[in-house]
């Protein structure tokens, strides 16, 4: 992404505004949870925050020492984090004092930070292949996530708050309970790195982008594949459903997206077409979960 982050109209493709004022690359954007700021992490060591209404620029963060990977919003929208190649985390204060608040320090390059949904723990992924969740209120590690054999890129909590995913380097997406840090599942397919994951609204689907130029759609609860993407001519470099879990948007390192069409209707067909036998034949399953796909038509 070019030095200026650019906000297009999502339906109709309309340059809406163009924000200049970063002097390096721009890795990483996340809207406020209202919808009226934006916030911009780049290459040039800063974090900026921009009005969405004017493009004028509201304030720029200084204080890491390298380029900012990743930035992500508190739920309530008060909290900034962001992430860099300086091996921290910082947490901003937005609404008040404007200053950071604190920092929390790792071994390796940070990727990617995201907050839970109550607000309370902060997840970051690292270039030192583990998950590591934070306290937010005081700083203080709560766990280290440990079974990717290589470099972690994206993290994103379900929007049930239950479980974390995280992508990797290694080729896989891993699922975690959140509460107790266990592992879940480890989803297999892709032939390249994964750089990007997204949960759908209904937290039923998982979807990753990877370099292997493909976009996955996984069923969250046997961990098995429903389908395959292909579109792309280069790396997938970042995936992300719609709120209404309608449409996916997928975005490559030769600067192209793709808005796919999602009927999730027939996904979840097809996802209970896979599993309906495991979930029924399988001692290990659950009264409630063998039932998971009761409603489902076929």
């Amino acid at each position: 992404m070019s030095a200026t982050s650019t906000l297009r109209e999502v339906v109709y493709g309309f340059q809406i505004k163009t924000f200049k004022g970063h002097t390096g690359e721009v890795n990483s954007v996340s809207f406020s949870p209202d919808g009226k700021t934006l916030a911009s992490a780049s290459q040039d060591k800063t974090v900026k925050l921009w009005d969405i209404n004017s493009g004028k620029e509201i304030k720029t963060f200084k204080g890491h020492t390298n380029s900012v990977n990743s930035v992500s919003y508190s739920p309530d929208g008060k909290t900034l984090a962001s992430a860099s190649r300086d091996k921290t985390v910082k947490l901003w204060d937005i609404i008040t004092s404007g200053k950071e608040i604190n920092t929390l320090k790792g071994r390796t390059d940070v990727n990617s930070v995201s907050f839970s949904l109550d607000g309370k723990t902060l997840a970051s992924a690292s270039h030192d292949t583990t998950v590591k969740l934070w306290d937010v209120k005081s700083g203080k590690e709560i766990r280290t996530l440990k079974e990717h054999t290589g470099y972690v890129k994206n993290i994103s909590f379900s929007p049930d708050d239950k479980a974390l995913a995280s992508a990797s380097f290694d080729k896989t997406v891993k699922l975690w309970e959140f509460k107790s840090g266990k592992e879940i599942k480890t989803l297999i397919g892709h032939t390249d790195f994964v750089n990007s994951i997204s949960f759908s609204p209904d937290g039923k689907i998982l979807t990753s982008a990877s370099w292997d130029r493909t976009v996955k759609l996984w069923d969250i609860n046997s961990g098995r594949e429903i389908k395959t993407l292909k579109g792309h001519t280069e790396s997938v470099s970042s995936v992300s459903f719609s709120p209404d879990g309608k449409i996916l948007a997928s975005a490559s390192r030769n600067g192209t997206i793709i808005l796919w069409n999602l009927d999730l209707d027939d996904l979840l067909v097809r996802g209970c077409g896979l599993i309906r036998g495991y979930l029924q034949n399988n001692p290990d399953v659950s009264a409630e979960d063998k039932h998971l796909c009761d409603n489902i038509k076929r």
